[in-house]
């Protein structure tokens, strides 16, 4: 007897440990069991950064496809990486603006898209199936990007990875290039997991999100343009019908921007407006700006066409004027549309057409009204944790802040960003950095490293910019902030990482054919990004230690364009270098990194229903060092959750588990 009541009990025990087992894999992220990152094969083959690696692309007839590479259409190859072929890849030009650029200053130097499944659905290379090959346009230290991408991975963003390749074609040298990971089906599932989440790249300026956008904007115009005072924003009639924003029907809340698409001429945004003269009548222009604005302001006759801050007065509010509404090009400030600003306009989907027709993977109804109840939580700047991977931002907006990039979500662009959603939680994932360190607009070397990095360039914490503004909305978040940024400084060597590569790439860049700069505006371009990091980092301890009314760092004597910058510098004949049949180039403008919109990301079934809200998050509980209390120890660097496949194999071995016990108890109890 004594005997059967020991077996129940075992049974019993049993059976309560089969049930405690299933709770916990059927909710193992509430207990901070998350997916591993996947590894693939490639980050340690093609992204491993200690030597230049080295591609070669073999096609027939190069010339043709170089002479319509501004097409954007794919040709096969075969790509040669690091001595191991892949045979029927696709390659097409890449970067939407800088190929008009490319070609308008006499260059050959476009940058490329590799996509090894092209015309193969099963290739890949150890697991990569799309790669950027970018020309290293607009930049004399040729490591712009590469410094921001590895600041960004080292400290535990989700972010591309990249490395230096030497390209030859059919054999002959073709140029030193930046190999960047296609943000795409690899990426996700490299950082994410197999059941990724929704992927999207918003964008409103008509020269990002998607291949053919940016067709109506020549950079080399903007850029000259924005010094003559002859800026005009982009023609929605001049970008591919039904991939801008211009070309959707709108909705309330989202107004088509005005017919015209002309800006109204203010002296180049230089000077803003020529001294003495008045700020022209905007009331018929859309909209754009109030009408008590319109003719009523007016420049004082001594001023100099510069800006330092000595200007502003005493009551002036610190907020540019309302100029345009939900969807409109300049709406609150800068020149992106409210969808791309990731405010909430209303419940809508229409209303977020930059987002929605920007999406990178599959998104269901059921996608769009999650992320739109995310962006509208959000945007009431409460509960938070419930609209934001809080830490995954955090540690986003500190590399970002750090490099200064204007032409980015923080600056006036908005743009080059890609948005991740899982489960409702919003991120960001970076993406173009070409013109950081203060490289965009020609901004002064002062402003750039002092820049504040708690309203960081166009950032004010008005809701403007709802992604940004939440961080610097509660003391809580802003001190969490800080103490990454301090981490950040303490555990990113940025020299280190700036000589290591400055060793590697020096030879090859001597031997380049087709570089946009001498190489000695590269040593010169590398020396000032030393110095303007040193800066910055001191700056940055500063604003930390000493708060707001920090002591700014001296940083006159740096000349910013030494590292390239958007119509300034180099090379021989001004900005463009050597091309491959010796030529010299002319002036080279902006590339934009721009992705394929093309929806080939599979997601799963679990789009067809709305997924689950996350577990509360209490920002008084908010630790440093990559711990979310009261899960202290967990490594949430990259918050992938439990994958549908996961769920449901957990499930299954629970019941099975469940079922071998109470056959057990049925055996023993007979």
């Amino acid at each position: 007897m004594s005997t059967n009541k020991n077996l129940e009990r075992i049974c019993i025990i049993a059976l309560v440990l089969c049930i405690i087992t299933a709770a916990v894999f059927m909710n193992g992220k509430f207990f901070g069991i998350t997916q591993a990152e996947k590894v693939m094969g490639y980050e340690t083959k093609l992204f491993d950064n200690s030597y230049v690696h080295t591609i070669d692309i073999e096609m027939e007839n190069w010339d043709s496809f170089i002479e319509t590479a501004e097409n954007e259409e794919y040709s096969v190859c075969n790509i040669t990486i690091d001595g191991e072929t892949i045979k029927n890849v696709g390659i097409r030009g890449k970067g939407n603006t800088s190929l008009s650029s490319v070609s308008s200053m006499g260059s050959r130097r476009y940058s490329f898209k590799i996509e090894f499944d092209q015309y193969d659905s099963t290739s890949a290379y150890h697991g990569l199936d799309k790669l950027s090959l970018n020309n290293l346009i607009q930049d004399a230290t040729f490591m712009k990007d590469y410094l921001t991408y590895q600041m960004m991975n080292a400290f535990g963003v989700s972010a591309p990875l990249c490395s230096f390749v030497y390209i030859t074609v059919n054999g002959e040298d073709w140029g030193l290039y930046l190999a960047v990971e296609g943000v795409e089906e690899s990426f996700l599932r490299r950082n994410y997991g197999n059941d990724y989440g929704e992927l999207y790249k918003p964008d409103s300026m008509n020269f990002g999100g998607g291949r053919g956008n940016g067709k109506g904007f020549d950079m080399n115009e903007f850029a000259e343009n924005f010094e003559n005072g002859e800026f005009q924003m982009p023609s929605s009639e001049d970008s591919e019908a039904g991939t801008s924003p211009e070309n959707s029907s709108g909705s309330s809340g989202n107004p088509k921007r005005p017919s015209s698409g002309e800006m109204p001429d203010m002296g180049g945004f230089g000077g803003m407006v020529p001294p003495g003269s008045e700020i022209p009548d905007m009331e018929s222009f859309g909209g754009m700006v109030p009408p008590d604005m319109s003719g009523d302001m007016q420049i004082p006759e001594d001023f100099s066409g510069s800006f330092d801050g000595s200007q502003i007065p005493e009551d002036f509010s610190g907020e540019m004027p309302d100029m345009g509404g939900p969807g409109g090009m300049m709406g609150g400030s800068g020149m992106g549309s409210d969808d791309v600003k990731l405010k909430y306009i209303d419940d809508d989907p229409e209303s977020y057409s930059n987002i929605f027709t920007s999406a990178k993977t599959d998104v269901t109804k059921a996608d769009k009204t999650r992320l739109i109840e995310s962006l509208e939580t959000l945007s009431t700047g409460e509960n938070i944790e419930h609209a934001v991977d809080i830490e995954a931002v955090l540690r986003y907006f500190v590399v970002h802040n750090y490099v200064v990039n204007g032409d980015s979500y923080t600056g006036s662009m908005i743009h080059n960003y890609y948005l991740y959603e899982e489960e409702g939680l919003l991120s960001m994932i970076p993406w173009d950095y070409n013109l950081a360190f203060g490289t965009f607009q020609g901004n002064s070397a002062d402003s750039s490293v002092n820049d504040s990095i708690d309203s960081p360039l166009s950032v004010s914490g008005n809701g403007d910019r709802p992604m940004a503004d939440w961080i610097f909305q509660s003391e809580e978040y802003t001190e969490a902030y800080h103490q990454y940024f301090a981490e950040f400084l303490e555990t990113i060597d940025v020299q280190k990482i700036i000589e290591e590569a400055e060793e590697i790439i020096a030879p090859y860049i001597e031997k380049d054919p087709t570089k946009f700069y001498t190489f000695e505006e590269f040593e010169k371009g590398v020396a000032t990004l030393k110095e303007f990091c040193a800066l910055r980092t001191e700056s940055v301890e500063r604003q930390l230690s000493e708060g707001e009314k920090f002591t700014a760092v001296d940083a006159s004597h740096l000349n910013l364009s030494d590292m390239g910058s958007m119509g300034m510098g180099g090379g021989k004949g001004g900005f463009g270098g050597e091309n491959f049949d010796g030529n010299s180039g002319g002036r080279g403008e902006n590339h934009d990194e721009s992705q394929d919109n093309s929806n080939k990301n599979n997601t799963s079934s679990s789009n067809d229903q709305t997924k689950s809200a996350p577990p509360e998050f209490s920002p008084g509980n908010f630790q440093i060092g990559g711990a979310r209390n009261p899960f202290e120890g967990t490594d949430f660097s990259s918050d992938t959750g439990n994958s549908l496949f996961s769920n449901v194999f957990y499930i299954i071995a629970s019941a099975a588990v469940l079922a071998v016990g109470l056959v057990i108890v049925f055996v023993f109890k007979r």
